[in-house]
């Protein structure tokens, strides 16, 4: 129960901070998610430090591994409205942001990761 209330209240922080983010970042004259974008690419590297830390030498522990990378983590990003966000591109026609904007949250996505999880060497 302890464990499922940690997810919980992470998963509330996180969304509630991914909505407070994408409400002044994301671009209604444009139509570009700045957004969710950033708070992917955040997540993403957030997860790679905590998982980084996990593995490394058991530094972190599993309650604070479920609160932070499934909660707050999974709260935090978003593949839904990464996918309503693209659907919207091709609907409009908008090929060009459709593949900038899938291919930079991949690429940048993954990238952020790596690179949390590669500084965790040096702490």
């Amino acid at each position: 129960m302890k464990q499922l209330l940690l997810v919980f209240i992470g998963g509330g922080l996180g969304s509630s901070l991914r909505y407070w983010i994408s409400k002044y970042l994301n671009s209604v004259e444009t139509g570009i998610p700045y957004g969710t974008f950033a708070a992917n690419i955040i997540g993403s590297f957030i997860i790679g430090i905590v998982l980084g830390l996990a593995l490394k030498n058991n530094s972190v522990s599993q309650n604070t591994v479920l609160l932070v990378a499934t909660g707050f983590c999974g709260g935090f990003t978003t593949f839904s409205t990464f996918a309503y966000e693209n659907h919207i591109f091709l609907k409009s026609g908008d090929f060009l942001s459709f593949a900038l904007y899938t291919l930079g949250s991949f690429v940048i996505g993954f990238a952020a990761v790596f690179l949390g999880m590669y500084l965790v060497k040096f702490i």
